[in-house]
């Protein structure tokens, strides 16, 4: 039986991996700094459940005597983590190679789906479709799935003995180019880790890697330059008849009541969720469906439903004083500015929008294009509040710091008063306690860091 040891098996893709890993009947154990934090422990119990003993990050697990096979370790993990050290040379998989290492194991048709908004949800939506069509799918998710959540069972792994594996292909560190798949969904193109241009060279030769047939949007497409593999079934999901660039209409409908999309070619489907990003992911999977060979009119009757996935619009409660709070994972400007575009449709206030960027690297690069999204989409009576950088290992300059970023905005805007920073969260809660009203929302958002939903519940007790 091979061993494999997880270096950081807390981080929400590592665990799915080595969850995959236990279903494929390796033996499996892990380590993770934050594994003792209140935050971290449903996924940690969930991991235990499955066979997966969990150790302290401080190289103990070397001193069983019972050595592993090789390590699995993500970017985040730095050269001098004890576990390195511990190990005694031991040999490295990158989480990417692991990957394809369990894509071979399941021997299965792969979907990826990857963009640079949008693909945890989409992937635990494709599963659900194609689970409630009777495929009965395996999934490898970067997110925690409501439908797979359980005790048991973390939410970003389901085991299926049917011929399909949906995973989650990541761009932000590039290490989608380490493996291939039968099938792609590229959602879209922004700016999170890369510039466009960039992104595009990693997208194009991303589908070099793929066999049979891929999913585009007509902005991917675009950004492409038309320049597609001539060997794959390509689909551009949101060129459908009629549409005129734009490929579906909503039906009027109250805010938190989700609508009816009417696409160009006359179809219509209830969304599962209400905005216009539920569509667009709607319109991805019925394409995808389409070229798997299940029928159109069995996927529009698995579409309306969908259970969605954790941290995404997530309602924590009221303040004492009848704030609605949301919690999101929303973490550059595209994600963000479609979170409060979703919150701004069921309020008649303000919106106190807290953002904790999840990384020194990504905050820095995404920071003037965030500025810009945001300057053109406040109202003069919102509030963006910036919280310091979430740090969770790896190289940093530490650089920039949330204050630095909020006194940048602030002498560029037309609205100086919008952009605010907090020192620390007692601050925060103290701000938003005192100042938000019930006609109010308040919306926390941010990767990576578990504690943020702990927070986010804090303010409605």
């Amino acid at each position: 039986m091979r061993s494999f040891h997880f270096v950081g098996v807390g981080g929400i893709g590592m665990s799915a991996l080595a969850a995959g890993a236990a279903a494929c009947g390796f033996r499996v154990t892990g380590s993770d700094r934050g594994a003792d934090k209140p935050e971290n422990q449903p996924l940690m119990r969930a991991l235990q459940s499955q066979g997966i003993a969990v150790f302290p990050q401080d190289g103990s697990r070397f001193s069983t005597g019972d050595k592993p096979d090789a390590l699995v370790y993500s970017t985040a993990i730095e050269e001098d983590n004890p576990d390195f050290l511990a190990s005694g040379g031991m040999p490295r998989l990158h989480r990417s190679e692991f990957l394809r290492l369990l894509l071979d194991e399941f021997g299965k048709t792969s979907i990826a789906v990857t963009g640079s908004c949008g693909k945890s949800s989409v992937t635990a939506y494709i599963t659900e479709v194609l689970e409630r069509a009777g495929a009965d799918p395996v999934m490898i998710s970067g997110a925690l799935s409501k439908r797979y959540r359980h005790p048991g069972n973390a939410g970003n792994f389901r085991d299926g003995k049917g011929n399909f594996l949906v995973f989650e292909a990541d761009e932000s560190d590039k290490s989608l180019l380490a493996y291939g798949a039968d099938y792609a969904v590229i959602l879209n193109i922004g700016t999170d880790h890369y510039d466009k241009e960039e992104l595009a060279r990693v997208f194009r030769e991303f589908l070099g890697s793929i066999r049979k047939g891929a999913v585009l949007s007509r902005q991917v497409a675009d950004a492409l330059g038309g320049d597609l593999p001539e060997n794959l079934d390509i689909r551009i999901f949101d060129d459908l008849p009629g549409t005129s660039g734009n490929p579906y209409t909503l039906s009027e409908y109250l805010p938190g009541n989700p609508p009816e999309a009417v696409f160009g070619d006359g179809a219509a489907l209830t969304l599962p969720a209400s905005g216009r990003h539920t569509a667009m992911n709607a319109l991805a999977i019925r394409a995808l469906a389409g070229m798997l060979g299940f029928a159109d009119d069995d996927v529009l009757g698995c579409l309306d439903k969908f259970d969605g996935v954790w941290r995404r619009n997530d309602f924590a409660g009221r303040t004492p004083g009848g704030t609605p709070v949301y919690d999101d994972y929303a973490h550059n400007p595209e994600k963000i500015i479609s979170c409060l575009s979703g919150m701004r449709e069921g309020i008649s206030g303000r919106v106190f929008a807290v953002f904790q960027p999840h990384g020194y690297k990504p905050f820095g690069f995404m920071q003037s294009a965030l500025f810009g999204s945001l300057e053109n989409f406040l109202a003069p009576d919102d509030r963006f509040i910036l919280l310091e950088p979430f740090y969770a290992g790896g190289t940093s300059s530490f650089s920039p710091h949330a204050a630095d970023v909020a006194a940048g905005w602030q002498s560029r805007s037309a609205v100086p008063e919008r952009f605010m920073v907090m020192p620390d969260r007692e601050t925060l809660k103290k701000f938003l306690l005192s100042a938000a009203g019930e006609n109010d929302l308040i919306v926390i958002m941010g990767a990576r860091d578990n504690s943020l939903s702990l927070f986010a519940a804090e303010l409605t007790r």
